[in-house]
């Protein structure tokens, strides 16, 4: 959604206005998680990040699941704080980037719901990750440690903004924010790791190779789906609606 997003009315009437079952989204503000809280759906959530700004004010973030269908049960997986064993020049760098939004952050951490849909009589258990812009080895220690709540034999979703940064222009940032030097020369091979994963876990990527960010130009956004699902199309929506990414969809049958 963007933290700072300055269209959440138009966001709101996005929400209210489209047609899904699912919805999930990320950075939610405080104020408009209680907003989501009033629409006729079931509703998880769990705090993505608290931000703990430079000037000692503290910003609450949420991570959300919105569903037409009765969520039967939510869990919270925890991601480790990082800050204190960052190297020198990652935290030199987020002060001197605060102007621009950066800040540290602690409570971070995802969601999985089981919802139950009727018209297909199965529990279907949905993630919602926000993994952390930082360096390629600790997203993917956040992705495993939510795949540790995946069950193969469950049809599963797993949405989220997954912060693969996969363009030249823009991998060095993975240096900066406490990698190795080849993170960030090497911009194809986060991709094509993490990619290696999905396929063990059985899941598909239809949006792979499309831009969710323009900034970056990369795929940070993603609808991943159980091999055993099947996928009628897959859309990156072009309106951002006030954030710096692009909303995408995938219509099953």
């Amino acid at each position: 959604m963007l933290f700072r997003n300055r269209k959440l009315d138009r966001v709101f009437d996005f929400i209210r206005e489209s047609d899904w079952d699912i919805f999930c989204l990320q950075e939610v503000p405080e104020g408009f998680l209680k907003q989501l809280q009033t629409l006729s759906c079931s509703i998880a959530f769990r705090t993505d990040v608290d931000r703990l700004f430079f000037s000692g004010g503290t910003v609450h973030n949420y991570v959300v699941i919105l569903s037409k269908h009765p969520i039967e049960m939510q869990g919270e997986i925890p991601f480790p704080e990082y800050w204190l064993s960052l190297p020198l020049h990652t935290r030199l760098f987020v002060t001197c980037m605060r102007p621009f939004g950066f800040s540290k952050v602690r409570n971070r951490g995802g969601i999985f719901a089981d919802i139950r849909v009727p018209n297909a009589s199965i529990v279907m258990r949905v993630f919602n990750l926000h993994l952390i812009l930082a360096q390629p080895m600790l997203r993917m220690k956040e992705f495993e440690a939510a795949m540790v709540a995946h069950d193969p034999s469950r049809p599963t979703i797993v949405c989220g903004d997954f912060n693969i940064l996969e363009s030249p222009h823009i991998t060095p940032l993975n240096f900066l924010m406490g990698g190795r030097v080849t993170d960030a020369f090497l911009y194809s091979r986060e991709r094509t790791q993490i990619e290696r994963r999905f396929f063990e876990y059985q899941l598909t990527n239809p949006h792979r190779g499309t831009n969710t960010h323009p900034l970056s130009q990369s795929q940070l956004d993603h609808i991943l789906v159980s091999t055993s699902l099947s996928i009628k199309n897959a859309e990156v929506v072009y309106d951002r609606i006030g954030s710096d990414h692009h909303p995408i969809r995938v219509e099953l049958t």
